[in-house]
Parts: structure tokens; sequence; C-alpha cells
């Protein structure tokens, strides 16, 4: 926090540190260093009073804001951990993410305010807790004036931060202690919780940010993502508080009040980077041009794309469109694993090419190669193959929380001496790379990572459901969809009322956005003779390509194929009709 707070007080104490865009239109709120510093100091000395004390873990929900911004930075102050948890995620995941981690806090808001909705954030935290016996105090800050049932253990946080010193002298860190834990899915059903270290992280957080975007002081930097997310904790709180920049936060939805949200928020603000994510950019693309046209633009001089790969359509028109065709636009390829950006189109030399739809040049001290079956690095160019990086940055994972071999296991055990990504890349004809999708089965809603495991389990407490399968698909919108097959129980009736359970049930074990588009009923999957589910064949069948359905001689019974084929067909002219 001293490099993030104390440093920018001294010199300049007046600068404005964060612009809280919340969600109710034109009420931007202005928060200077010295006053983020003294929120700070307050929550850092309330945590302390209950008990909180360097190593501890700490779990905050919340939505976007100043005061969550100050629950991190309160948090790193003392040397506790957090470990955010996107506030959109169910009950369940919540204490998932608690049990895990052994958290001995959390941090909510009473409610949450999203798109003109409440969002119940107490009560999910209620829930939660039920299961976990580590936490010792909830404490609820108020977002809305509405009242919400107060327990033994609830703390209401504003009214003691009124009562506590404004001074917090920092812990002091070893630069390889941990400095927050976030969980991301896995290719498993569990998520694992990435850990990241004082030093190296900050960092790398603040040296892309400055690089990669060309921040100047003064610009305003406008990255629209949640705090939940790794995009969050880098380029809206560390990257930008660590340059002493001006950030963002936008506690909205992009069609909230009309899809003409975010340029209206560039105008008014008068955001100099904006950085968001393709899915946002495919579903305003749709409203047309004139909800863009209607704002003033002019302050904009670099545009971000981040979170999954952006397609060409989608990148043209946030090109040409929003940034009438003089803003760099960075495609930016990075992970919850690395910390921040690695692969992207600047920093370069003045003027570089930008190729529409590649990451492009990796950044400083990052290695990228490209892995054959083999385990072989690819030499040259215009090929393909896994993407490694091949030497240390300093914003990279640690080890994953009270789990240090499955660590060892997902990165380093594939291609031994690499990084593995969990990505496919292509080296173009100049040497610039451009990233395929993951190898594998996770896949990217909306610009969130979810492990098609995670759907399957919960999709398996079904008392009817003995059998599932989870693939992605090619979704206009979102990038990717889930798309269900299921085995129902022999005498199982009315299908319907069954597909509405599931998807209840992947909503309230996980996210609203994990819940499949389609599910379609089937009488068996198809497995090899060893009893794995061939994923690779469904995805051939919802992405139509049945004709190269390759080596079907390792299932168990190749007939199977046909079957699910034919009934894929009913239900495609089923829904079509």
């Amino acid at each position: 926090t001293v490099n993030c707070l104390d440093r920018h007080v001294e010199k300049s104490p007046n600068r404005v540190a964060l612009i809280w865009e919340r969600d109710e239109p034109g009420t931007a709120v202005h928060v200077t260093y010295r006053e983020l510093l003294d929120l700070t100091c307050r929550l850092a000395n309330t945590l302390k009073k209950y008990g909180i004390q360097k190593g501890d873990r700490v779990a905050i929900y919340m939505s976007v804001s100043p005061l969550s911004v100050a629950a991190m930075l309160a948090c790193t102050r003392i040397g506790a951990v957090h470990t955010v948890v996107f506030a959109g995620f169910s009950a369940e995941s919540l204490a998932g993410r608690i049990l895990d981690s052994g958290c001995k806090a959390v941090i909510t808001y009473n409610q949450g305010v999203r798109g003109g909705r409440i969002i119940e954030l107490k009560t999910t935290v209620d829930e939660a807790v039920k299961s976990c016996p580590t936490i010792k105090h909830v404490f609820v800050a108020q977002r809305t004036d509405n009242k919400v049932q107060m327990g033994d253990r609830d703390i209401p946080l504003e009214e003691e931060m009124t009562k506590a010193d404004s001074v917090c002298t920092p812990e002091s860190m070893d630069s390889e202690d941990m400095l927050f834990m976030l969980y991301t899915s896995g290719s498993t059903g569990k998520p694992k919780g990435i850990v990241h270290t004082q030093a190296g992280y900050l960092l790398y957080a603040a040296v892309t940010h400055k690089y990669v975007f060309d921040y100047q002081q003064g610009d305003v930097f406008g990255c629209v993502a949640d705090i939940g997310w790794i995009t969050g904790h880098s380029y809206v709180v560390y990257g930008p508080l660590c340059n002493g920049a001006t950030s963002v936060l936008f506690e909205s939805t992009p069609v909230y009040p009309d899809p003409g949200r975010y340029w209206e928020v560039v105008q008014r603000l008068k955001i100099n980077q904006f950085y968001g994510a393709p899915t946002a950019i495919r579903l305003l693309l749709n409203y047309g041009e004139e909800w863009v046209k209607k704002y003033d633009r002019s302050s904009l001089k670099v545009l971000g794309s981040v979170g999954e790969p952006i397609n060409k359509e989608a990148w043209q028109w946030f090109y040409q469109v929003v940034g009438e065709g003089r803003c760099a636009l960075v495609d930016t390829w990075w992970q919850t694993e690395t910390g921040g950006i690695c692969i992207a189109p600047r920093p370069s030399e003045e003027k570089a090419e930008i190729v529409p739809a590649m990451a492009m040049r990796p950044f400083f001290g990052i290695v990228p190669v490209l892995m054959d079956e083999n385990g072989e690095v690819i030499e040259g160019n215009d090929v393909s193959g896994a993407l490694c990086i091949a030497q240390p940055w300093p914003g990279m994972a640690r080890t994953i929380y009270g789990d240090h071999q499955r660590f060892i296991d997902t990165y380093f055990k594939a291609y031994p001496g690499y990084y593995f990504t969990g990505d496919g890349a292509y080296r173009s004809q100049k040497g610039y790379y451009q990233i395929t999708g993951r190898m594998d089965d996770i896949i990217n809603i909306s610009g969130h990572r979810l492990g098609t495991a995670e759907i399957e389990d919960a999709m398996a407490d079904h008392p009817e459901v003995p059998e599932t399968a989870v693939v992605g698909y090619p979704h206009r919108i979102k990038g990717e969809g889930a798309f269900a097959f299921i085995v129902l129980k022999e005498q199982t009736a009315c299908v319907d009322h069954i597909k509405e359970e599931l998807k209840t049930i992947v909503a309230s074990k996980i996210a609203k956005y994990a819940v499949p588009d389609h599910i379609l009923v089937v009488k068996r999957l198809p497995k090899t003779r060893s009893g794995k589910i061939m994923r690779r064949l469904l995805r051939k069948v919802v992405t139509e390509q049945s004709s190269s359905m390759g080596d079907v001689t390792t299932l168990d019974d190749p007939s199977v194929v046909k079957e699910i084929l034919d009934a894929y067909q009913k239900y495609k002219e089923k829904s079509s009709s």
C-alpha cells in the first residue's frame, strides 16, 4: 500500500486516485489519494481491532467501489491476504473459496446495485458462512439505505471506521510474502486459489500498465472490469495506483440505462485509455453505431481488449467506430496466473503495425515458445502449437494455495522446463503471436473462464441425471456458450421440468453465467473402452462438423455417434420451429 498510496500522498495528496462511476448514471464520485489513504487506514485499523493479523486470509464479496478497493489495500497494509470473490458468485461458490483458503473474516455490502437492480450480497454471505467455521466476523458496509439482518458476528463497517484512527503503520513484508489469492477455474471441478506475492506482482502490474497503454501522468484510465477478476486487481487497482494514476471504477453494465453508457462515461469523465472485454463490444455492436456517435470520444488515445480472443468483426468495430481509426487498439493476452499482460501489440517501436485480432508482441522479459505433441520446441514461423513461456517473469503465480503439487502438475508437467499456458497459439510469417484458444476442457463465457467439469459436477447432483457432459460452442455475443448433453434415468418423465431444475442448480452452485444455453437429452454418452467421455466428438456435433469426426474406433460402441447426431438434429428442428 505504501507504493500505491503513501508515496503519492506525500507528493500530490489531492490528485484523484479513483473515479467511482456508480450504477446510477451521472453520479460519479471522485476520491483523492489522501482520502483513499484515510479510508484504507481506518479500515485496516478496524480489521486489526477484530483480530485480523499478518498472514490471515480475508474474503471480500463486494461490488466495485472505493470501499472495496480500500478493503483490498487495508488487508495489504496489515499483511493480511485478500481473496476477492466476484459478487455474482453463488453462496456455495463463496463458501467453497472461504473454506479452501481458511478465511477469518468476510467484508461485504448490505446489497449491491447493478443495472438498476438490487443484488442481495449480505443474504448470500449469511448463507455461505453457515458452513464456514473459520469465519469469526462479517464486516457489513452500506451501499443502499435498506436494512439487512445483522447477527452476532456481523459488524457495521462504516460505523466502526468513523471510530478508528486514520493512521495505520504498514506491516513490513518480504518480497515473496503472499499479497493475495484469486480463485480461477481449472479443468477439474475444484477452483484453484492462485497465489501472487508482494514485489514481483506489483512491479509487473505497474510496468505493464504504464507501457502497454502508454499511460501518461494526468491521464484518466478506464478499465471497466470487476475487481472480482484478475483484470480488476491488476488494471483497476494495483497497476494504476502504483503508477499514481486516476483509475475509473465502473459499477454498472454496458447497456444500462441504454447501450450508450460506456461512451457517455468516456465523454463525461474524459477517459484516455479504455480497457474492456470483447463480449461487451460484440453486444454493443448489435445496437448499431448511433449509440457510440452520440457522444464525444475525442479524449480516447488507447483502446484495449481483455479476457478472451477478440474476433475480427468486433476488433474492426471497436477500432473504426469507437476509436474513429485514430486510437491504438491493444488486444492483450494474459491470465490470472501471469499476474499481468504477457503478449500485446504495444509497447513496440513508434507507429509499428498492429494486426487486427492479434496479441502479437511479447512484453519485456516474456519468452514465448510453441511446442508440438512430442514436447519439442517448434522453430520458425507460420506454425501452430501449445503456447508455453520459457523463463520466469516477476508477475507469475507462485503456487496454488494449499496444493503446490497441483500447481506443478497443471503448469509445469506437460512440458518440463516450461510454463504451459493451457492455450494454443499461431506464430505468423512475421513472427507475431495469435492466441487460438484453450487446449483443455475449459471454456470462456463472456470472458469468464469456466471448467466444463464444474458445470458437470453441479448437474450431477440431480437425482434423475446419472451422467452429463458439457462442451463449449461458438456464441455470437458471449464468445462461447455451454452445451450440455445429459443422460436421464430409465423411467424419467417431464424432461422440460428437469432441464429447468438443472439450470437452477447450476446458477445456485456456480453463478448465473454458467447456466448452459442448451441441454440435450441422449440415451448414452460417447465413451472410450476405459470409460473416458470423448468430449471432442460432442464438440464436433454441436459445431456441426460431423463429417470430420476423426478416429472413432477407440469408442466402446461407435454406433453411439449416429444416435447422438440424430438426437441433435431433432433438437435443432424443434428449437427452430
